[in-house]
Protein backbone atom coordinates (compact mmCIF):
# COMPACT_ATOMS: atom_id res chain seq x y z
CA UNK A 1 0.00 0.00 0.00
CA UNK A 2 1.36 3.87 -1.19
CA UNK A 3 1.70 5.65 1.59
CA UNK A 4 2.94 9.27 0.40
CA UNK A 5 3.37 11.49 3.70
CA UNK A 6 4.12 14.42 1.37
CA UNK A 7 0.61 14.29 0.08
CA UNK A 8 -0.84 13.71 2.87
CA UNK A 9 -0.03 16.68 4.72
CA UNK A 10 -0.22 18.73 1.51
CA UNK A 11 -4.10 17.64 2.11
CA UNK A 12 -4.10 18.48 5.23
CA UNK A 13 -2.87 21.38 4.64
CA UNK A 14 -5.34 22.82 2.37
CA UNK A 15 -8.34 21.64 4.46
CA UNK A 16 -6.75 23.07 7.68
CA UNK A 17 -6.45 26.39 5.62
CA UNK A 18 -10.33 25.86 3.81
CA UNK A 19 -11.77 25.19 7.52
CA UNK A 20 -9.92 28.71 9.13
CA UNK A 21 -11.21 30.37 5.72
CA UNK A 22 -14.74 29.21 6.25
CA UNK A 23 -14.68 29.85 10.02
CA UNK A 24 -13.15 33.27 9.78
CA UNK A 25 -15.85 33.82 6.68
CA UNK A 26 -18.70 33.24 9.37
CA UNK A 27 -17.02 35.34 12.47
CA UNK A 28 -16.74 38.30 9.65
CA UNK A 29 -13.60 38.08 9.79
CA UNK A 30 -12.54 37.10 6.24
CA UNK A 31 -13.72 38.22 2.87
CA UNK A 32 -15.98 36.21 0.65
CA UNK A 33 -16.16 36.22 -2.99
CA UNK A 34 -19.42 36.26 -3.63
CA UNK A 35 -21.34 34.38 -6.77
CA UNK A 36 -23.11 36.00 -9.58
CA UNK A 37 -26.93 36.42 -9.23
CA UNK A 38 -27.62 34.07 -12.13
CA UNK A 39 -25.35 31.08 -10.43
CA UNK A 40 -27.30 31.75 -6.76
CA UNK A 41 -30.57 31.40 -8.68
CA UNK A 42 -29.46 28.69 -10.45
CA UNK A 43 -28.19 26.73 -6.90
CA UNK A 44 -31.63 28.24 -5.18
CA UNK A 45 -33.64 26.66 -7.82
CA UNK A 46 -31.77 23.29 -7.47
CA UNK A 47 -31.99 23.20 -3.63
CA UNK A 48 -36.24 23.67 -3.56
CA UNK A 49 -35.83 21.29 -6.79
CA UNK A 50 -34.20 18.88 -4.09
CA UNK A 51 -36.31 18.80 -1.42
CA UNK A 52 -39.43 19.31 -2.64
CA UNK A 53 -39.28 16.32 -5.00
CA UNK A 54 -37.92 14.22 -1.73
CA UNK A 55 -40.67 15.37 0.37
CA UNK A 56 -43.22 14.33 -2.52
CA UNK A 57 -41.41 10.98 -3.26
CA UNK A 58 -41.67 9.69 0.55
CA UNK A 59 -45.41 10.95 0.67
CA UNK A 60 -46.36 9.01 -2.35
CA UNK A 61 -44.49 6.08 -1.26
CA UNK A 62 -46.56 6.11 1.83
CA UNK A 63 -49.70 6.74 0.02
CA UNK A 64 -48.65 3.52 -2.37
CA UNK A 65 -47.42 1.37 0.62
CA UNK A 66 -48.79 2.17 4.16
CA UNK A 67 -47.31 -0.24 5.95
CA UNK A 68 -44.00 1.01 6.95
CA UNK A 69 -42.36 -2.83 7.03
CA UNK A 70 -43.29 -3.18 4.03
CA UNK A 71 -41.65 -0.47 2.71
CA UNK A 72 -38.18 -1.11 4.29
CA UNK A 73 -38.79 -5.07 2.84
CA UNK A 74 -38.99 -3.27 -0.85
CA UNK A 75 -35.48 -0.82 -0.18
CA UNK A 76 -33.77 -3.73 0.84
CA UNK A 77 -34.88 -5.61 -2.51
CA UNK A 78 -33.93 -2.13 -4.16
CA UNK A 79 -30.23 -1.86 -2.88
CA UNK A 80 -29.99 -5.46 -3.42
CA UNK A 81 -30.59 -5.19 -7.30
CA UNK A 82 -33.45 -8.11 -6.92
CA UNK A 83 -36.98 -8.50 -8.27
CA UNK A 84 -39.64 -7.43 -5.45
CA UNK A 85 -41.48 -10.31 -4.73
CA UNK A 86 -45.74 -10.02 -5.93
CA UNK A 87 -48.16 -8.87 -3.05
CA UNK A 88 -51.35 -9.92 -2.76
CA UNK A 89 -53.09 -6.19 -1.97
CA UNK A 90 -55.53 -6.07 0.82
CA UNK A 91 -58.65 -6.21 -1.57
CA UNK A 92 -57.73 -9.30 -3.19
CA UNK A 93 -57.04 -11.03 0.19
CA UNK A 94 -60.60 -10.02 1.51
CA UNK A 95 -61.93 -11.38 -1.56
CA UNK A 96 -60.30 -14.47 -1.18
CA UNK A 97 -61.75 -14.87 2.45
CA UNK A 98 -65.10 -13.85 1.16
CA UNK A 99 -65.17 -16.89 -1.43
CA UNK A 100 -64.14 -19.70 0.57
CA UNK A 101 -65.94 -18.04 3.87
CA UNK A 102 -68.87 -18.85 0.84
CA UNK A 103 -68.14 -21.71 -0.03
CA UNK A 104 -68.23 -22.92 3.84
CA UNK A 105 -71.47 -21.52 4.05
CA UNK A 106 -72.82 -22.64 0.85
CA UNK A 107 -73.59 -20.40 -2.27
CA UNK A 108 -77.34 -21.25 -2.41
CA UNK A 109 -77.79 -19.79 0.63
CA UNK A 110 -78.54 -16.08 0.60
CA UNK A 111 -75.66 -15.41 2.77
CA UNK A 112 -73.52 -17.38 1.14
CA UNK A 113 -74.19 -16.20 -2.52
CA UNK A 114 -74.06 -12.56 -1.10
CA UNK A 115 -70.42 -13.18 0.00
CA UNK A 116 -69.42 -15.01 -3.49
CA UNK A 117 -70.83 -12.08 -5.42
CA UNK A 118 -69.33 -9.39 -3.08
CA UNK A 119 -65.93 -11.38 -3.05
CA UNK A 120 -65.56 -11.78 -6.80
CA UNK A 121 -65.58 -8.04 -6.43
CA UNK A 122 -63.22 -7.49 -4.13
CA UNK A 123 -60.93 -9.22 -5.80
CA UNK A 124 -61.60 -7.19 -9.28
CA UNK A 125 -60.77 -4.07 -6.51
CA UNK A 126 -57.51 -5.65 -5.13
CA UNK A 127 -56.54 -6.60 -9.08
CA UNK A 128 -57.13 -2.79 -10.32
CA UNK A 129 -55.02 -1.32 -6.72
CA UNK A 130 -52.52 -3.60 -8.03
CA UNK A 131 -52.28 -2.34 -11.59
CA UNK A 132 -52.55 1.41 -10.19
CA UNK A 133 -49.67 0.56 -7.55
CA UNK A 134 -47.54 -0.50 -10.49
CA UNK A 135 -48.14 1.68 -12.45
CA UNK A 136 -47.44 4.68 -10.26
CA UNK A 137 -44.59 3.37 -8.89
CA UNK A 138 -43.40 3.11 -12.58
CA UNK A 139 -43.92 6.22 -14.05
CA UNK A 140 -43.90 8.02 -11.40
CA UNK A 141 -41.57 6.61 -8.19
CA UNK A 142 -38.76 5.69 -10.66
CA UNK A 143 -38.20 9.10 -12.30
CA UNK A 144 -38.09 10.36 -9.17
CA UNK A 145 -35.86 8.08 -7.32
CA UNK A 146 -33.40 8.24 -10.26
CA UNK A 147 -33.07 12.41 -10.07
CA UNK A 148 -32.83 11.88 -6.34
CA UNK A 149 -30.02 9.39 -6.28
CA UNK A 150 -28.34 10.21 -10.01
CA UNK A 151 -28.83 13.42 -11.51
CA UNK A 152 -28.78 15.42 -8.01
CA UNK A 153 -25.50 13.71 -6.27
CA UNK A 154 -23.61 14.92 -9.16
CA UNK A 155 -24.79 18.05 -9.05
CA UNK A 156 -24.58 18.26 -5.42
CA UNK A 157 -20.89 16.73 -5.67
CA UNK A 158 -20.19 19.95 -8.08
CA UNK A 159 -21.65 22.22 -5.92
CA UNK A 160 -18.78 21.13 -3.06
CA UNK A 161 -16.22 21.13 -5.49
CA UNK A 162 -17.30 24.65 -6.55
CA UNK A 163 -17.41 26.00 -2.71
CA UNK A 164 -14.25 24.96 -2.81
CA UNK A 165 -12.14 26.33 -5.00
CA UNK A 166 -14.29 29.30 -4.01
CA UNK A 167 -12.48 29.05 -0.43
CA UNK A 168 -8.90 28.61 -2.34
CA UNK A 169 -9.73 31.49 -4.35
CA UNK A 170 -10.29 33.43 -1.14
CA UNK A 171 -7.08 32.07 0.41
CA UNK A 172 -5.05 33.46 -2.30
CA UNK A 173 -6.85 36.72 -2.20
CA UNK A 174 -6.01 37.54 1.68
CA UNK A 175 -2.68 35.73 0.93
CA UNK A 176 -2.03 38.70 -1.82
CA UNK A 177 -2.85 40.90 -0.24
CA UNK A 178 -1.07 40.37 2.90
CA UNK A 179 2.10 39.98 0.90
CA UNK A 180 1.45 43.72 -0.32
CA UNK A 181 0.79 45.17 2.49
CA UNK A 182 4.11 43.93 4.12
CA UNK A 183 5.59 44.81 0.73
CA UNK A 184 4.63 48.38 0.91
CA UNK A 185 5.76 48.26 5.01
CA UNK A 186 8.98 47.64 3.89
CA UNK A 187 9.77 49.53 1.62
CA UNK A 188 9.00 52.62 3.38
CA UNK A 189 11.75 51.21 5.77
CA UNK A 190 14.16 49.03 4.88
CA UNK A 191 16.38 47.25 6.85
CA UNK A 192 19.55 47.90 5.19
CA UNK A 193 21.75 45.07 8.29
CA UNK A 194 20.54 42.04 6.22
CA UNK A 195 22.51 41.14 3.08
CA UNK A 196 19.42 40.66 0.73
CA UNK A 197 17.03 43.12 1.34
CA UNK A 198 13.76 42.11 2.48
CA UNK A 199 11.50 43.82 0.02
CA UNK A 200 13.14 41.62 -2.52
CA UNK A 201 12.37 38.86 -0.75
CA UNK A 202 8.71 40.33 0.00
CA UNK A 203 8.32 40.87 -3.64
CA UNK A 204 9.01 37.55 -4.86
CA UNK A 205 6.78 36.59 -1.91
CA UNK A 206 3.87 38.56 -3.20
CA UNK A 207 4.67 37.33 -7.01
CA UNK A 208 4.18 34.14 -5.87
CA UNK A 209 1.35 34.80 -3.92
CA UNK A 210 -0.47 36.44 -7.23
CA UNK A 211 0.91 33.31 -9.68
CA UNK A 212 -1.45 31.26 -7.17
CA UNK A 213 -4.44 33.98 -7.41
CA UNK A 214 -4.00 33.61 -10.97
CA UNK A 215 -4.63 29.86 -11.11
CA UNK A 216 -7.20 29.55 -8.34
CA UNK A 217 -9.28 32.00 -9.98
CA UNK A 218 -9.15 30.08 -13.26
CA UNK A 219 -10.14 27.07 -11.45
CA UNK A 220 -12.80 28.67 -9.98
CA UNK A 221 -14.50 30.17 -13.30
CA UNK A 222 -14.44 26.83 -14.76
CA UNK A 223 -15.79 24.95 -12.18
CA UNK A 224 -18.84 27.57 -11.97
CA UNK A 225 -18.90 26.94 -15.71
CA UNK A 226 -19.49 23.09 -14.55
CA UNK A 227 -21.97 24.01 -12.18
CA UNK A 228 -23.62 26.78 -14.36
CA UNK A 229 -24.12 24.15 -17.14
CA UNK A 230 -25.55 21.13 -14.69
CA UNK A 231 -27.98 23.49 -12.57
CA UNK A 232 -29.74 24.78 -15.77
CA UNK A 233 -30.31 21.01 -16.45
CA UNK A 234 -32.86 21.78 -13.73
CA UNK A 235 -35.14 22.77 -16.26
CA UNK A 236 -35.42 19.56 -18.33
CA UNK A 237 -35.67 17.75 -14.84
CA UNK A 238 -38.74 20.00 -14.21
CA UNK A 239 -40.01 18.90 -17.44
CA UNK A 240 -39.77 15.47 -17.29
CA UNK A 241 -41.12 15.40 -13.78
CA UNK A 242 -44.74 16.93 -15.14
CA UNK A 243 -44.61 14.25 -17.63
CA UNK A 244 -44.19 11.71 -14.62
CA UNK A 245 -47.19 13.57 -12.94
CA UNK A 246 -49.32 13.68 -15.94
CA UNK A 247 -48.79 10.02 -15.92
CA UNK A 248 -49.40 9.56 -12.26
CA UNK A 249 -52.74 11.74 -12.28
CA UNK A 250 -54.18 9.45 -14.91
CA UNK A 251 -53.41 6.48 -13.57
CA UNK A 252 -55.08 7.52 -10.35
CA UNK A 253 -58.19 8.70 -12.59
CA UNK A 254 -58.12 5.29 -14.14
CA UNK A 255 -57.83 3.10 -10.86
CA UNK A 256 -60.78 5.95 -9.24
CA UNK A 257 -62.99 5.31 -12.25
CA UNK A 258 -62.61 1.36 -12.50
CA UNK A 259 -63.35 1.17 -8.74
CA UNK A 260 -66.45 3.63 -9.15
CA UNK A 261 -68.10 1.23 -11.98
CA UNK A 262 -67.00 -1.86 -9.96
CA UNK A 263 -69.18 -0.97 -7.00
CA UNK A 264 -72.11 0.62 -9.25
CA UNK A 265 -72.12 -3.18 -10.75
CA UNK A 266 -71.97 -4.69 -7.45
CA UNK A 267 -74.64 -2.49 -5.77
CA UNK A 268 -76.96 -3.15 -8.93
CA UNK A 269 -76.45 -6.79 -8.30
CA UNK A 270 -77.01 -7.12 -4.96
CA UNK A 271 -80.25 -4.49 -5.23
CA UNK A 272 -81.19 -7.30 -7.93
CA UNK A 273 -80.90 -10.08 -5.26
CA UNK A 274 -82.45 -8.64 -2.19
CA UNK A 275 -85.25 -8.24 -4.74
CA UNK A 276 -85.80 -11.69 -5.49
CA UNK A 277 -84.63 -13.50 -2.08
CA UNK A 278 -87.40 -12.61 0.11
CA UNK A 279 -90.27 -14.03 -1.99
CA UNK A 280 -88.35 -17.24 -2.65
CA UNK A 281 -86.54 -17.65 0.49
CA UNK A 282 -90.08 -16.72 2.02
CA UNK A 283 -91.55 -19.55 -0.32
CA UNK A 284 -89.01 -21.98 0.55
CA UNK A 285 -89.48 -21.95 4.09
CA UNK A 286 -93.12 -21.92 4.45
CA UNK A 287 -92.78 -25.27 2.10
CA UNK A 288 -90.12 -26.72 4.25
CA UNK A 289 -91.73 -25.58 7.67
CA UNK A 290 -94.36 -27.93 8.82
CA UNK A 291 -97.67 -26.24 10.01
CA UNK A 292 -97.52 -25.89 13.41
CA UNK A 293 -101.56 -26.35 15.25
CA UNK A 294 -101.14 -23.49 17.67
CA UNK A 295 -99.66 -20.68 14.99
CA UNK A 296 -101.96 -17.75 13.35
CA UNK A 297 -102.55 -17.74 9.59
CA UNK A 298 -101.04 -15.22 7.74
CA UNK A 299 -104.71 -13.60 6.87
CA UNK A 300 -105.08 -12.81 10.96
CA UNK A 301 -101.30 -11.08 11.57
CA UNK A 302 -102.37 -8.08 10.26
CA UNK A 303 -102.97 -6.16 13.10
CA UNK A 304 -103.71 -2.02 13.91
CA UNK A 305 -100.54 0.08 14.03
CA UNK A 306 -100.91 0.73 17.40
CA UNK A 307 -101.34 -3.23 18.28
CA UNK A 308 -98.31 -5.40 19.36
CA UNK A 309 -97.88 -8.83 20.05
CA UNK A 310 -94.88 -11.26 21.37
CA UNK A 311 -93.44 -13.44 18.45
CA UNK A 312 -91.05 -16.67 18.21
CA UNK A 313 -88.43 -16.65 15.60
CA UNK A 314 -88.41 -20.16 13.69
CA UNK A 315 -85.14 -19.86 11.76
CA UNK A 316 -82.70 -17.78 11.21
CA UNK A 317 -82.94 -14.78 9.14
CA UNK A 318 -79.55 -11.97 7.77
CA UNK A 319 -80.71 -8.48 6.92
CA UNK A 320 -80.62 -7.76 3.32
CA UNK A 321 -80.55 -4.07 3.77
CA UNK A 322 -81.06 -1.49 6.69
CA UNK A 323 -84.79 -1.70 6.57
CA UNK A 324 -84.49 -4.96 7.85
CA UNK A 325 -84.10 -6.69 10.64
CA UNK A 326 -81.76 -9.68 11.18
CA UNK A 327 -83.21 -12.52 13.26
CA UNK A 328 -81.58 -15.46 15.17
CA UNK A 329 -84.23 -18.83 16.01
CA UNK A 330 -85.82 -19.28 19.15
CA UNK A 331 -85.32 -15.41 20.37
CA UNK A 332 -88.52 -13.49 21.07
CA UNK A 333 -89.79 -10.27 19.49
CA UNK A 334 -91.88 -7.84 19.46
CA UNK A 335 -94.02 -7.37 15.91
CA UNK A 336 -97.00 -4.49 14.73
CA UNK A 337 -98.11 -3.94 11.31
CA UNK A 338 -98.80 -0.57 9.77
CA UNK A 339 -101.46 0.45 7.03
CA UNK A 340 -100.46 -0.59 3.69
CA UNK A 341 -97.30 -2.53 4.30
CA UNK A 342 -96.98 -5.68 2.76
CA UNK A 343 -99.25 -8.61 4.74
CA UNK A 344 -95.68 -10.80 3.75
CA UNK A 345 -93.71 -8.42 6.14
CA UNK A 346 -93.95 -6.99 10.03
CA UNK A 347 -92.11 -4.49 11.96
CA UNK A 348 -90.22 -6.39 14.51
CA UNK A 349 -88.52 -4.64 17.47
CA UNK A 350 -85.81 -6.11 19.80
CA UNK A 351 -84.22 -3.93 22.04
CA UNK A 352 -83.30 -0.66 20.34
CA UNK A 353 -83.44 -2.57 17.11
CA UNK A 354 -86.24 -2.64 14.78
CA UNK A 355 -86.48 -3.58 11.23
CA UNK A 356 -88.95 -5.17 8.36
CA UNK A 357 -89.42 -9.21 9.43
CA UNK A 358 -90.64 -11.88 6.90
CA UNK A 359 -93.87 -13.09 8.31
CA UNK A 360 -92.97 -16.67 7.85
CA UNK A 361 -90.08 -16.29 9.76
CA UNK A 362 -92.37 -16.05 12.91
CA UNK A 363 -94.38 -17.83 15.42
CA UNK A 364 -97.32 -15.29 16.93
CA UNK A 365 -97.52 -16.23 20.65
CA UNK A 366 -100.97 -15.59 22.09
Amino acid sequence: MDFNVKKLASDAGVFFGRAVQFTEEKLGQAEKTELDTHLENLITRADNTKNWTEKIFRQTEVLLQPNPSARIEEFFYEKLDKKVPSRVTNGELLGQYMLEASRDFGPETPYGSTLSTVGEYQRRLGGAEREFLLTSSMNFLTPLRNFLEGDWKTIAKEKRLLENRRLDLDICKARVKKSKQAEAKAATAPDFQETRPRNYVLSASASAAEHELRVAQTEFDRQAEVTRLLLEGISSTHLNHLRCLHEFAEAQAKYYAQCHQFMLELQKELNGTSATAAPSSSAASASAAPPRPDSVAIEDMILPATGTRKARVLYDYDAHDSSELSLLADEVITVYTVPGMDPDWLVGEKGNQKGKVPVTYLELLS
